[in-house]
């Protein structure tokens, strides 16, 4: 399916895929809300996506077992996209989806807990600069407090966190089952029941999709590059060692940094602590990654 491409090549473009994404979620959410980001997006992705499986031969013969695995990480997947998206609106997408990067260190810390690996040097030194990453992004300044909330920095973070976990499974899947582009179709499909019936169902005080024209070009961007990256991630690790693959997902936040420069001027600003505090993070995670 991908004609031999490096796992390398692949991932860098997944990179730049999600670092996209981001730069237009955050353009299109200064009319809009997370929510309504989230559901155009994961409504791209179970649409293009099951289209493309059926397109490409239909639906492959995989294990019950299999298929549990490919549901369970979709289940994830909606609370994952909407933490992300609120991380970016609340505290703006270099910093938001910086500290979504830091998904290895939790990764990490659970495989240490409850499967008894070894905290190795490379893995503390890289806790200990995603830590002091996280720690430089959430600092405010004095006229940054006045709109800042600490429970914002609990978005990205819950979304990191939630893909800590996620990532395991979808790699444990995919060596059962090496299918990858059903793998992410399932995702989609199972993600976005989920999040429709959030939607749908009436809950006080809830947010709700605000249907804006000036966002929504944006949105179906942010939401065609999520999809697009997500599939590149699952085939470069269907093609490639996760040691390999995950340091070149990571820098991410790095093309970020530069979109937000090129494309969020005026809407976005950008401090030496934030640029520092994604090479913290984006550097510990790596040396997170490599390890593992």
């Amino acid at each position: 399916m991908w004609f031999d491409i490096p796992a390398q090549l692949i991932a860098l473009a997944a990179s730049l895929s999600y670092a996209a994404s981001g730069i237009a979620a955050k353009r299109g959410l200064r009319y809009s809300t997370p929510i309504t980001v989230t559901l155009v997006s994961v409504t791209i992705h179970a649409v293009t996506l099951s289209a493309a499986v059926l397109l490409t031969g239909g639906i492959p013969a995989v294990s019950w077992w299999v298929l549990f695995l490919f549901a369970l990480t979709g289940t994830l997947q909606p609370i994952i996209r909407l933490f992300t998206y609120a991380g970016i609106h609340y505290i703006g997408a270099s910093r938001g989806t910086t500290l979504r990067g830091a998904h290895p260190l939790f990764s990490t810390s659970l495989a240490i807990i409850f499967l008894g690996e070894q905290a190795t040097v490379p893995v503390i030194a890289g806790t200990v600069l995603i830590v002091g990453g996280i720690t430089l992004i959430s600092w405010q300044t004095e006229a940054q407090r006045a709109t800042f909330r600490w429970w914002h920095i609990g978005y990205p973070l819950g979304a990191a966190f939630l893909a800590g976990i996620s990532h395991p499974l979808r790699r444990y899947s995919l060596g059962l089952a090496n299918e990858p582009l059903y793998l992410a179709a399932v995702i989609g499909v199972v993600a976005l029941p989920w999040l429709a019936s959030y939607v749908v169902l009436p809950r006080q005080g809830a947010e709700q999709p605000v249907w804006n024209r000036q966002s929504i070009g944006a949105f179906l961007f942010a939401g065609v590059f999520e999809t697009l990256g997500i599939v590149l991630v699952i085939a470069a690790l269907s093609a490639g060692a996760v040691v390999i693959v995950s340091p070149i997902v990571a820098t991410s936040p790095l093309w970020i940094l530069l979109g937000t420069w090129l494309f969020l001027r005026g809407i976005e600003g950008l401090s030496l602590r934030t640029i520092a505090g994604a090479l913290s993070v984006v550097a510990g995670t790596i040396a997170i990654s490599l390890v593992r």
